[in-house]
């Protein structure tokens, strides 16, 4: 996003976009590198540190200073960040979706937190927290949608992120995912995820009647990028779980060009 971000967001609140971007890009990092113990003791002392700066006001670290800065002057709330780290926390020992509500449980605690930290930024129509619940929905979407594009390399990793309650419905093991079998049960499946992300996709499009005009170019891309990828999982079937999906850079382009004239 960070192309389309610098083409569509306003310039002037791009500084405070990167600076609350950097923060969960960061976090993000030493979350997910290195071994499970390394990376949980790791994270562990860097959520320590965070809270100490939200505590303080101040910090050494410089991406957490950017932060502080671009949330005082913007106005966001820190809960976003605290919800954020908890959340990411919790992900270190993940070991699967027992079922659709274990999902929406990481996405209210994880994924929503960390979308809020730029999404806080933007200027709303609506009371805050009737945009946060609608934000709520595009992260539903935005993580369906993820989890798909992603699902091969995840799989390799021995990590699997669609709940394992919609595996046994198709009748499908998560055996059958990791060796790429194309079967009529795996491509319903990988059809029917990337329905409920489309579903959920229609939902989340209220949001645009939320957000002030200036703002709304770069979220009218977001959800149209979202749109393009699960059409093209629900096209691809079990191909998924066998190569990993990249943008066509044309169809980027037109959504881009799409999203430019948003008012």
């Amino acid at each position: 996003m960070w192309g389309p971000a610098r083409l569509l967001v306003p310039p002037e609140c791009q500084p405070f976009g990167l600076a609350c971007a950097a923060l969960h890009v960061f976090s993000d990092d030493v979350c997910d590198t290195g071994p499970a113990a390394v990376r949980r003791r790791r994270f562990e002392a860097w959520r320590r540190e965070v809270r100490s700066a939200l505590e303080t006001g101040d910090s050494h670290h410089p991406v957490v200073r950017a932060y502080l800065h671009a949330s005082g002057r913007r106005g966001v709330s820190h809960r976003w960040l605290l919800s954020y780290l908890d959340g990411a926390l919790a992900d270190l020992d993940f070991a699967g979706f027992v079922d659709e509500a274990a999902y929406q449980q990481y996405v209210e605690t994880l994924t929503w937190p960390a979308l809020m930290l730029t999404a806080g930024l933007t200027p709303r129509l609506v009371p805050e927290d009737v945009f946060a619940s609608s934000w709520r929905l595009v992260a539903d979407t935005v993580q369906r949608t993820d989890f798909l594009m992603d699902l091969r390399q995840d799989l390799r990793d021995g990590r699997l992120y669609l709940p394992l309650s919609d595996l046994e419905r198709f009748e499908v093991t998560p055996a059958d995912l990791a060796a790429g079998r194309d079967t009529p049960a795996v491509r319903s499946l990988i059809a029917a995820s990337a329905r409920r992300g489309l579903a959920s996709l229609s939902s989340a499009q209220r949001v645009m009647e939320e957000i002030s005009p200036p703002y709304r170019p770069v979220t009218r891309f977001l959800l149209d990028l979202c749109h393009h990828r699960l059409q093209t999982i629900a096209a691809a079937g079990a191909a998924v779980t066998r190569r990993k999906f990249r943008d066509e850079p044309v169809a980027c382009l037109r959504l881009l060009a799409r999203a430019r004239h948003t008012g």
